[in-house]
Parts: structure tokens; sequence; C-alpha cells
């Protein structure tokens, strides 16, 4: 069974977060969830979610939410640094940020560690852990990009959330599918949520 560390941030694009997060569940691994503030806004504004703000009904919500087994899945505030992905010493097989505001890349890039998502970034650094940014900006100023390279330079992967359509999706979920596919793949974790390349599509 995986340790994912996932976290979601103010950027646009909760909905990517949300299906990464059943589909993990789904697929047995143990994630710890961590939500940002502003995400929580964003949650409100783009998908009519009002998250809770006890973490124990924030578990509940997502049983019901995503209709997915929460067993596995472990949620912290901002500051309880006394999250196991807050050490080294109980460090997750990956990190996921996504969606990866530039607030959050800058951070990260910088080793602030001022709130725990940026800390748990910073151990799977430390750690030489797998850590995957899905940034979500357009246009990238010279400041994200330098931002990106100082990151991949260290093993971090840089993910864009730029779906594909060679496998003609037919809804917006297709496309976070695509996503989240890509993700999926990074972390070595099987799934069939998308068409592979040069597959055929009858078989």
């Amino acid at each position: 069974m995986k340790k994912i560390t996932l976290a979601i941030t103010g950027a646009s694009g909760a909905q990517y977060g949300f299906r990464l997060l059943q589909v993990l569940l789904a697929q047995g691994c143990e994630v710890h969830l961590l939500i940002s503030a502003a995400a929580r806004q964003v949650c409100a504004l783009e998908m009519a979610i009002d998250l809770p703000d006890n973490d124990q009904s924030v578990l509940n919500y997502m049983a019901e939410k995503l209709h997915c087994d929460t067993t596995r899945l472990h949620v912290y505030g901002d500051r309880q640094w006394a999250a196991p992905v807050a050490s080294g010493s109980n460090a997750p097989d990956a990190m996921v940020v996504c969606p990866c505001s530039s607030g959050t890349l800058s951070a990260v890039a910088t080793g602030a560690s001022d709130n725990l998502i940026e800390r748990a970034a910073d151990v799977m650094l430390k750690e030489q852990k797998k850590l995957i940014l899905v940034h979500r900006e357009m246009p990238l100023s010279v400041i994200h990009l330098e931002h990106q390279l100082s990151l991949a330079r260290l093993g971090v992967v840089i993910m864009p959330a730029s779906p594909g359509f060679y496998h003609q999706p037919d809804s917006i979920a297709d496309l976070i599918d695509f996503v989240v596919a890509r993700i999926l793949d990074h972390l070595a974790i099987d799934h069939q949520l998308m068409q592979r390349w040069g597959a055929d599509k009858k078989s």
C-alpha cells in the first residue's frame, strides 16, 4: 500500500485534486490530505463545495461526496506541525501538489516551509522522495520558469495541468482524467482512466 501526500492549494483546478484523491483511495493508497485556506475558497467558487473546518467533518464529507472509503484518508490543517508528513522520519512514498499555485511553487523552490504543505514538500526534497507539482498558471513569468527549472534540477516532476485531446474527450471529466492519469503514471499506480497513445480503441 503506497502512502501518498496530496496537497490541494488555491490555484484554479481543484477538480484535478479531488479526482486524484478519489482514484488514489480506490486503488488502495493511504492518503494524507492537506488543503490550504485558499483552496477552500476556490472549492467554494469553482465547485460549490463548502468544506468544513473540522478534520473529521472533512473525512465524512469526502466519504459522502466522493463515494470512497476514507479509512485510509488522513486530513491535516495548515498548522498541524505534528502531522507525520512534517518529518523525514515518517515521510510518505510520494507527494503531489494538485493543483499547485505559483505561491506554493515559489515557497517550495526557496525552502520557505511556512505552512504544512510547504514543509511536507520540503521533506520530500531533503529525503529525495518523489514530488510532483501540478502547476496551474498561464502565462508563465520568468520567475515561474526559474522556480520550475530550479526544482526540476532537484528531481521534482513539474507537470502543468495540460490535458491532451488525442483520446477525443467527450466531457470536462475526460479532460480531468487525462491529467490525473498522467500523475498516476508517475506514481506507478495502475489505472484505466484514458486510452493510451497508439492503443487499439477496440481492445
